[in-house]
């Protein structure tokens, strides 16, 4: 499985009780930065590109810092920032001796970040912050989203007379959100006057009337993507919302002490030691609030509309350890065994099965429990073998690529050269370059009687603009297979009919590429192009269906990339955009 940069982790925590109680309970004074910490390490497979916290302390005096933010890029990103946080703790600001320890407070977030657009820079590593000295109109922002119509968004902003410093979707929802957020604040301002209320009281009725759901109300609407999008204010609000779809998900818990918010339910589960049953969900449109005095509240900001959480992010990028994605993986693995059985002749007995490491090795067990119940003996090994990264920058040409091929090795001896079948299992394939230019190349040298390579997730066909690196629809070996097919049969109008309906906007224009060839076809056609030379024995590619994939996940029924029904419009127009994109360019080259 090649890396695929993924969507982003947030977690969020917010402290219920005085900072004394959880030093005297728990005996730590930093009690909410050790649980910060734990609920972002868990959750680094979410981003290694950078990671930043923030903190708010509500009841600090006017004069001192009551707003802290701290970022860090690059795979250690985590143990930068929180290295700094501590620093700063245990050595107190000279110039402000009054100030407090930095980072106490009551309300804490943290974000991990993966890069989906290619942007990078610690200016795009969250949390983002918008400044005023208005304590209520002070925003914190981070997520984990990516934004369709980021475009019309920046217009709208652009036509108010707003000046956005940068065009990302993150600044733009800063920006729109500050916007309202602003005129919350002044709403609250205007009654205050009325009440007669003026100086400090004044300010602290502003600061207790704003209602963040008023902000959510009046943004939210413009944004089409997935996204969990997360905030607190310098007052003291604080939310999380939710997509209207479901496409990205979040949990929460709550006691008498805490509220806390993560990507993932087993975050919440070993940070806290908690059961399943004591984690809840954020349902689609839907955002958890906590206002300035620590009172929870569950808004349902925008309706629901068709739900379609992200069956990807549960095949791939989801943690193991949650129990229902564990049982997922493995019937994922399991119902392939009919179609492993009809590519080895129902030789199990010459067959030697194993899985690409490290995320397919929960489906290889689903696969060889499928094989158990035919044949009373599996012969189950680790063939395959993952090595560090290999430092290829050292080296030029012919011999970089050598050590490119190398980042798997090999269980010597592991089958019996020209006798024994090899079955190995990944989680899916996407650009097929892994595959190609390691994988098999490795796998021949074990001179196996048939290599079978059984992908857990059905044919990667149509892209993603929700926050999967996974924009670039020609990069997809299923679709570089489809254009050959159809380039072999002389059906290259079809290829035009498709770019005249995607100019167009027609969302189901793409999916009539792939209508005149059976999964086999394709199959056999990525065989082709991804056989390495000098690896002569017979191929086979075996896919998960479509329908198998929705009977093992069936409460994640967003599946577009691999049947092209996006959820949101601003996701097909952009399906439309790539695979024009795609045409002008190939046309120019071949012109």
């Amino acid at each position: 499985m090649e890396k695929i940069k993924h969507e982003c982790g947030v977690a969020m925590l917010r402290l219920l009780k005085p900072s004394a109680f959880y030093e005297g309970k728990y005996g730590d004074k930093h009690y909410a930065l050790g649980k910060l910490y734990l609920m972002m390490e868990k959750q680094h497979n979410r981003g290694q590109e950078g990671a930043g916290v923030a903190c708010v302390n509500i009841h600090q005096t006017p004069g001192h810092e009551y707003m802290y933010r701290e970022k860090a890029e690059g795979k250690d990103a985590i143990t930068k920032v929180f290295d700094t946080i501590y620093r700063q703790i245990s050595a107190p600001d000279p110039d402000d001796p009054c100030a407090g320890p930095a980072f106490s407070g009551e309300l804490y977030m943290g974000h991990l970040r993966y890069s989906t657009t290619g942007k990078g820079g610690l200016k795009f590593v969250h949390p983002f912050l918008r400044r005023n000295n208005w304590r209520a109109k002070n925003l914190c922002l981070c997520g984990n989203f990516n934004m369709t119509n980021i475009e019309e968004v920046f217009n709208y902003l652009t036509s108010k007379g707003q000046y956005p410093r940068i065009y990302s979707d993150t600044y733009i929802v800063l920006e729109l959100m500050g916007h309202r957020l602003d005129r919350e604040v002044e709403r609250c301002y205007q009654e205050a006057l009325k009440s007669g209320l003026e100086g400090k009281k004044l300010t602290e009725d502003i600061d207790n009337r704003v209602d963040i759901n008023n902000v959510l109300l009046s943004t939210m609407t413009r944004f089409d993507g997935g996204y969990v999008m997360c905030g607190m204010t310098g007052s003291g609000e604080m939310f999380a919302m939710r997509d209207p779809w479901g496409i990205r998900t979040a949990f929460y818990y709550t006691d008498n002490e805490i509220c806390a918010v993560t990507s993932e339910r087993p975050v919440l589960q070993t940070t806290f030691n908690l059961k399943q049953e004591d984690i809840h969900e954020l349902l689609p449109g839907q955002a958890i609030i906590i206002n300035r005095r620590g009172e929870i509240r569950l808004e349902q900001v925008l309706p629901a509309k068709q739900f379609s959480a992200c069956s990807f992010e549960r095949i791939y990028f989801s943690r193991g350890n949650d129990s229902q994605i564990h049982q997922e993986r493995k019937r994922l693995g399991f119902q392939l065994r009919d179609a492993i059985l009809k590519a080895i002749d129902n030789d199990v007995e010459n067959t030697v099965f194993s899985y690409i490491p490290n995320t397919a090795e929960v489906s290889y067990h689903g696969m060889v429990e499928g094989m158990r119940t035919v044949a009373p003996t599996v012969r189950a090994e680790k063939v395959v073998w993952k090595d560090i990264k290999l430092r290829t920058f050292i080296t030029e040409g012919s011999t970089r690529n050598d050590l490119a091929s190398h980042v798997y090795d090999i269980t010597f001896n592991s089958i019996r050269p020209l006798i024994d079948n090899l079955v190995v299992i990944d989680d899916s394939i996407v650009r097929g370059t892994t595959m190609r230019e390691s994988i098999l190349n490795i796998l021949g040298r074990l001179h196996p009687k048939k290599i079978v390579v059984v992908s857990s997730a059905p044919q990667i066909r149509y892209p993603d603009f929700y926050g999967i690196d996974m924009g670039r629809i020609e990069e997809f070996i299923a679709f570089q297979a489809c254009i050959a097919l159809l380039k072999e049969k002389k059906m290259e109008s079809l290829v035009q009919e498709v770019y005249n309906g995607c100019k167009q906007n027609n969302k189901n224009a793409l999916r009539q590429l792939y209508e005149p060839f059976t999964a086999e076809e394709l199959n056999k056609k990525m065989v082709e192009l991804l056989r390495p030379v000098g690896v002569d024995c017979p191929i086979e590619l075996v896919f998960q269906s479509l329908e198998g994939l929705r009977k093992a996940i069936p409460n994640h029924p967003g599946d577009w990339y691999f049947s092209g029904h996006y959820p949101t419009d601003g996701g097909s127009r952009l399906a439309c955009r790539s695979f024009v994109n795609w045409y002008e360019k190939s046309r120019n080259i071949n012109q």
